[in-house]
């Protein structure tokens, strides 16, 4: 397995302005000769931590990795800058941290036509973001051939801006402010960023989420619907937020309400495979 860490800043130095140090963390499979395997080429999975846009969750990092892995995937980690750096730093990385595997696409035998991000929380909102913005005039100002994602799977994100169902702290985070234009509301708001273009998504949320209402992935669900977007969706009785893996993995107390909740991720990667068979 290829694991190492590259730090973004070392590739695009406009990206280390501000004390900016976001970094691209790979687990890539090894091609074993004496199974055929020289020249296969695998999925792709670009995971966004979550953390309200102040920090990246270690606990949706490596755990949701190590899971994807073995099961077909090359697998990157973007810990993309936090507060106090402010949009668009955080899309910007992620339009680098899609450049930098389509330049080693060789390389790390991967396969540039089934790149899929997948984001838990804020994460989520940022891999929503960057599924529609991809080519925004604030990302090809530093990567005029941004490239698309092919698919995103939304682990209870943050969608919308709407104050009735946001996040606040997460677009106080991302925006450092706390009031915001009805323009702004709309601008990053990811259910109204929806086109015929989006990519297909796979979400998960719990309905009695206490951070992130549900709300936000019905919305972005309704939104798909309306543009004829495939998607699939899956909304559990119980649990909290911030849920990862949704066992012993990432929860210091797995209650009997998660029982159900781990599911996500079997679904998740067969959902996937579907998508880029």
């Amino acid at each position: 397995m290829i694991h190492e860490i590259f730090h973004l800043k070392d590739f695009y130095r406009e990206l280390g302005k501000n004390g900016c140090d976001a970094t691209l963390t790979t687990y890539l499979p090894d091609n074993l000769p004496e199974m055929g395997r020289i020249d296969e080429r695998r999925p792709c999975l670009l995971i966004c931590p979550g953390g309200g846009y102040e920090f990246c969750s270690k606990r949706e990092q490596e755990p949701i990795a190590l899971y994807f892995l073995p099961n077909g995937f090359n697998v990157f980690i973007l810990k993309y800058s936090a507060a106090p750096n402010r949009y668009p730093t955080q899309l910007r990385e992620v339009a680098a941290a899609m450049e930098l595997i389509y330049k080693n696409a060789d390389a790390w035998h991967c396969d540039t036509n089934r790149i899929a991000i997948m984001g838990f929380s804020a994460g989520g909102h940022l891999a929503a973001h960057y599924s529609n913005v991809y080519s925004c005039p604030e990302i090809r100002a530093l990567f005029p051939d941004s490239k698309p994602v092919q698919a995103s799977v939304l682990c209870y994100p943050v969608i919308t801006a709407d104050p009735t169902w946001a996040h606040l702290g997460s677009f106080d985070a991302l925006l450092g402010k706390k009031d915001r234009t009805a323009k702004e509301i709309m601008d990053f708001s990811c259910d109204k960023l929806v086109t015929r273009g989006t990519p297909p998504a796979f979400l998960w949320h719990t309905s009695e989420d206490p951070c992130v209402p549900v709300m936000n992935s019905l919305l972005y669900a309704q939104a798909l619907v309306s543009c004829g977007i495939p998607f699939e969706l899956h909304v559990y009785p119980h649990g909290g937020h911030g849920l990862a893996t949704s066992d012993e993995r990432t929860l210091c107390e797995v209650l009997p309400e998660h029982r159900y909740d781990h599911a996500w991720m079997e679904c998740a990667q067969k959902w996937l495979l579907s998508i880029f068979s």
